[in-house]
């Protein structure tokens, strides 16, 4: 079942995203429609959207990788 549905978006989007749906042959309707199906799609947070899992495993970390020990010296670099 098809609904109608009202936002409140900045003319300068609305207008990018027109001209972007339109170089691509779609509706701003549908793109909107896909947007909202792909973040909604996966809304159980131990589910992985496809993109995502195709990246899982990418990097290889050594087993003596310390992540709070990392972010750490990352955050002191940054604000010191």
């Amino acid at each position: 079942m098809v609904s109608k549905l009202t936002l409140t978006v900045e003319k300068e989007v609305i207008e990018r995203a027109k001209s972007y749906a339109k170089s691509n042959g779609r509706s701003l309707s549908e793109l909107v429609e896909n947007y909202l199906e792909s973040i909604t799609q996966f809304a159980d947070e131990n589910e992985l959207s496809p993109k995502l899992q195709k990246i899982v495993g990418a990097v290889k970390l050594p087993k003596t990788f310390d992540e709070a020990q990392e972010l750490r010296i990352y955050f002191e670099e940054k604000h010191l």
